[in-house]
């Protein structure tokens, strides 16, 4: 049985601790996170076992796996500790010049290179104490974590979400379609006939279902021949500059293409909807001038990325050619 509790009975400094070993799943590695001795945390921990008459932690596998009470209650103290940081973050106000803060985002792997590239570059200079931390979100724990405080941000495509999760797009990718420079049947220009009769790789996350791209492509009711299936695009970047497979990927993968200049790029021959990417945060968070700031950074980086694309399909208009519109997309070494 859990005690009757009063606030001003405890000392809330032990639910940070609380947050720390459930995050990092060990008492040592919360120890170095919270920059305090091994002693401090178990004598934090004792005390909250005793406080909710529950282990709350069990070591398994050299891993302190919480107990259902602990699952049960962390959402409700992450809140807690965001509520607080927010109202301190409000009286003192966040300076990104002076201010330590680690922030961390939810990226899926396709926009992790370009958009922290274009991010750093951008607060380097500017806020040198500030750390930048991407992880992986499922998607149905989005919400979760945006409201624990998990998660400060994230981008991702358009989900169901309750209006409790703010939301705004932020970038826009249209398609485009990799090939080794030196593929046989390449030419000046990507056909339909072509594209359908070539072997393709499929970068998805999903062990099962489509993804976004043979979502379209069913829609228009055409099949490709999906070869080989993986996980991220350096990956599918290196199999595809040493084969003859083709990759078709959003223009964020070509930050991924244009060191190695091994694959040139051509304009999908099919009408692709362009992959809508949304910036997502909690109504909590909405007036946080800290999570403003990182916002604010976010769509700049944005932008810059945007503005990235726009010159590639500009100057792909731009070359003298008889089919301009079906040229090859530009991806040179540097």
């Amino acid at each position: 049985m859990i005690k009757l509790m009063h606030v001003r009975d405890i000392d809330l400094n032990l639910f940070v601790v609380f947050d720390a070993i459930y995050s990092e799943g060990g008492v040592s590695r919360a120890c170095f996170r919270l920059n305090l001795t091994q002693p401090a945390v178990s004598h934090a921990l004792g005390r909250l076992r005793a406080m909710f008459n529950d282990p709350l932690f069990v070591r398994r596998h050299h891993v302190m796996t919480p107990t259902p009470l602990a699952r049960q209650i962390i959402t409700t103290v992450r809140q807690a500790i965001n509520g607080l940081e927010t109202t301190l973050t409000h009286t003192n106000r966040f300076d990104p010049a002076r201010t330590p803060k680690r922030f961390v985002i939810g990226l899926r792997n396709n926009l992790e290179a370009p958009v922290l590239s274009a991010l750093v570059n951008r607060i380097s200079a500017v806020a040198p104490l500030v750390e930048i931390a991407t992880v992986r979100c499922e998607r149905n724990n989005l919400e979760r974590e945006l409201a624990a405080g998990t998660l400060d941000v994230a981008i991702d495509t358009l989900l169901p979400l309750s209006a409790e999760v703010r939301r705004e797009q932020i970038l826009t990718e249209h398609i485009a379609v990799f090939a080794r420079r030196d593929h046989p049947e390449m030419g000046s220009r990507l056909d339909k006939k072509t594209y359908l009769r070539m072997e393709h790789v499929c970068v998805t996350s999903r062990r099962s279902g489509m993804s976004f791209e043979d979502f379209q492509f069913q829609r228009l009711g055409i099949k490709r021949h999906v070869r080989l299936q993986c996980q991220n695009f350096t990956t599918a970047c290196h199999v595809v500059a040493r084969s003859n497979m083709l990759l078709t990927a959003s223009e964020s993968a070509a930050s991924l293409l244009e060191r190695p200049g091994l694959l040139q790029g051509f304009p999908c021959p099919f009408p692709i909807s362009p992959h809508l990417n949304y910036l997502y945060w909690h109504a909590t968070a909405e007036d946080d001038t800290t999570n403003q700031w990182l916002r604010e950074q976010l769509r700049a980086a944005a932008g810059s990325l945007a503005r990235g694309h726009l010159g590639r399909r500009n100057g792909r208009a731009a070359k003298p050619s008889k089919a301009a519109a079906s040229a090859p997309i530009g991806i040179a070494a540097e």
